[in-house]
């Protein structure tokens, strides 16, 4: 799957009656864009998704972060939690990375094994 830098959505499926989650999504597709990521970044509304990516660090960080890698169905192979100042190890499946607040993806039901979608919005039309 390729993606553009842009927003969009995260969906986390529901389980046992529970609703789909629906997830703000910064997605940073180019190599500038997720070279920035989250630096800078004291919060985040909902989460950031590079791609293509198979590790992050949390160097120059102001907050800890959630970190979940994702094959490239979009399955998540692993989810943790990262201080500020750490390197995370490649992780040889995956394809994308997902980044959010410390915390928030336990909220949204995402752990490992989940599949997602991601849900790009509309590029703008010119007129």
């Amino acid at each position: 799957m390729a993606w553009r830098n842009g927003r969009g959505e995260l969906v986390v499926p529901g389980d046992e009656g529970r609703p789909d989650v629906r997830v703000p999504l910064e997605i940073a597709a180019s190599y500038r864009a997720r070279t920035k990521g989250l630096l800078g970044r004291t919060s985040l509304d909902g989460a950031l998704l590079l791609s293509p990516a198979n590790s992050i660090h949390t160097f120059r960080m102001r907050m800890p972060i959630d970190v979940a890698y994702l094959d490239r169905r979009l399955r998540v192979i692993a989810v943790h939690t990262m201080p500020p100042g750490r390197l995370g190890l490649p992780r040889v499946r995956a394809r994308h990375v997902v980044e959010s607040e410390a915390g928030a993806m336990a909220g949204w039901g995402l752990w490992s094994g989940v599949r997602v979608t991601v849900v790009p919005d509309p590029p703008d039309l010119m007129p």
